[in-house]
């Protein structure tokens, strides 16, 4: 295996950056743009913005503020949220952003996957996939930042979206997000064993140990944090942080 990814995963509510616990109480933790030049400065490999709010309000993506984020990367970006349309894509595409992350539009319009990636190839599209466990153990997709459980079954939902066309698919645990308590290995393995697409471990790590059994247990492809970047110590003061290149290639870099 070669270089993993290590990609920081911004969450955006009314043009802020905010972090959740559990897809709940998003606490604010500064400005977007701010973060972005910090990582800048720290090698990051990727960097994942999401707007957490976009779908449930039912408004598109703020496009200006997307050019904004595409100009002051120095990394290559994946933007997701309020993106419903091949119109949406092109348009976000346009900006200078390199890969569209689809989550409720992938549940409702999976069609629109293939044609991000019929124009710009499967690596363009990445499927942002929420799940937790269901009553009776089985993990169950949702849609709409976590809110609507929907009737899909992972392992049957990751397939679909790969017959669909997308070229990555970013697994997070709902029930992990936030808590720093490690990734959901058990799923990712069984997420990692039934596709052949890359998939990206988020929800959960705490430090590069997590992101290093992601990849060794898990199967992983690359590893995605929110929290453990933005935290700082057990009272979780707010510090935008990132593991130094001596850490990553002693334990992640394989």
């Amino acid at each position: 295996m070669g270089r993993v990814r290590v990609i920081p995963v911004l969450l955006l509510k009314n043009n802020g950056l905010y972090k959740t616990v559990k897809f709940k109480d998003p606490k604010y933790v500064g400005d977007p743009i701010n973060a972005i030049k910090i990582f800048n400065d720290k090698e990051v490999d990727e960097l994942c913005v999401l707007d957490i709010n976009a779908s449930a309000e039912k408004r598109k993506p703020n496009f200006k503020l997307i050019q904004e984020f595409a100009s002051e990367c120095f990394m290559p970006v994946c933007y997701g949220g309020g993106i419903n349309t091949i119109e949406d894509a092109k348009h976000i595409f346009g900006l200078g952003i390199e890969k569209i992350a689809l989550n409720n539009a992938a549940i409702e319009n999976p069609q629109l996957i293939t044609e991000i990636a019929n124009i710009y190839g499967s690596q363009a599209v990445v499927v942002s996939m929420d799940y937790k466990k269901a009553f009776l153990g089985n993990n169950t997709v949702y849609a709409i930042n976590g809110q609507n459980k929907t009737k899909f079954d992972v392992i049957d939902f990751v397939k679909r979206m790969e017959e669909f066309g997308a070229g990555e698919i970013l697994l997070n645990s709902i029930e992990r997000d936030g808590t720093l308590l490690g990734y959901d290995l058990e799923t990712l393995k069984k997420v990692t064993e039934a596709v052949k697409v890359p998939v990206i471990a988020c929800g959960g790590a705490s430090n590069v140990n997590d992101f290093s059994l992601a990849v060794k247990q898990g199967g992983a492809s690359a590893v995605a944090a929110g929290s453990m970047f933005v935290f700082q110590g057990k009272l979780r003061g707010v510090l935008i942080n990132f593991p130094s290149q001596k850490e990553l290639k002693e334990q992640v870099y394989f």
